[in-house]
């Protein structure tokens, strides 16, 4: 499944006043203080997550990891999907203080950095971890060499290891170059990059199985990697 058809959004209403934005459109009535109501009056699809295709044979990424993943990949499209309801709402109600909303946009900010990154790692698995020849030499120009780039990867994911946070190779567009990033959260995304590949470091990930042993599980995601679906992000 490519990254498109896994963000297929439903237009429905989130919120009475999302419902009525809408059909103040198809009536041709919609009015400029609807808009906010329109924009938000969306609900967001649970994706698939491709449990059975991240090689139950493999003796070092047990199922249990993605089954944990799959349950907090779930809660954040809830909450996404629940913070839509109450920002069109909020929207629509003149007496909402700013300092409201506001936290209701800083929530959404973070469960669809959840919900998007969740979904990339998912879909970056159930491969034999080979790199193309194409996706190496493309990496090696910007690092020196792909095992340059592994061996950065690797330091920054083993550094979060103690806590929570994403390991990212992304493309930045304005610079045009593949950079590796720390990111300590949902919202500490790059600006003007494309994520290509993340790791989840959050203890979630990978502690029921592996414990503080960071570096198995590491091992096992790298082995267990699916470089064509990264190969059709770049």
């Amino acid at each position: 499944m490519n990254d498109d058809s896994r963000r297929e959004f439903l237009k429905t209403s989130a919120a009475v006043g999302a419902a009525l934005a809408v059909g103040a459109m198809a009536a041709g009535t919609a009015t400029a203080a609807d808009a906010p109501a329109l924009r938000l009056a969306y609900g967001y699809q649970h994706a698939p997550v491709p449990c059975h295709s991240i090689r139950k044979a493999s003796r070092d990424f047990r199922e249990a990891d993605p089954v944990s993943l799959e349950n907090n990949y779930g809660g954040a499209v809830r909450a996404l999907n629940t913070l839509r309801g109450r920002l069109a709402a909020a929207a629509a109600d003149a007496n909402t203080p700013p300092f409201v909303y506001t936290g209701l946009k800083r929530e959404q900010l973070l469960r669809t950095g959840s919900v998007v990154l969740h979904e990339q790692y998912f879909a970056g698995l159930g491969g034999n971890g080979q790199a193309g020849s194409a996706m190496r030499s493309r990496i090696a120009a910007s690092f020196g060499s792909y095992d340059a780039w592994e061996v950065e990867f690797r330091k920054i994911a083993q550094g979060l290891a103690g806590g929570s946070g994403w390991v990212m190779l992304g493309y930045n567009e304005a610079l045009g170059i593949l950079e590796n990033h720390w990111m300590a959260d949902h919202a500490t995304a790059p600006a003007h990059t494309r994520p290509l590949l993340v790791l989840d470091m959050s203890e979630h990930a990978f502690h029921m199985d592996y414990g503080a042993a960071a570096a198995r599980y590491i091992d096992a995601w790298f082995a267990n990697l699916n470089w064509e679906t990264v190969a059709a992000r770049a």
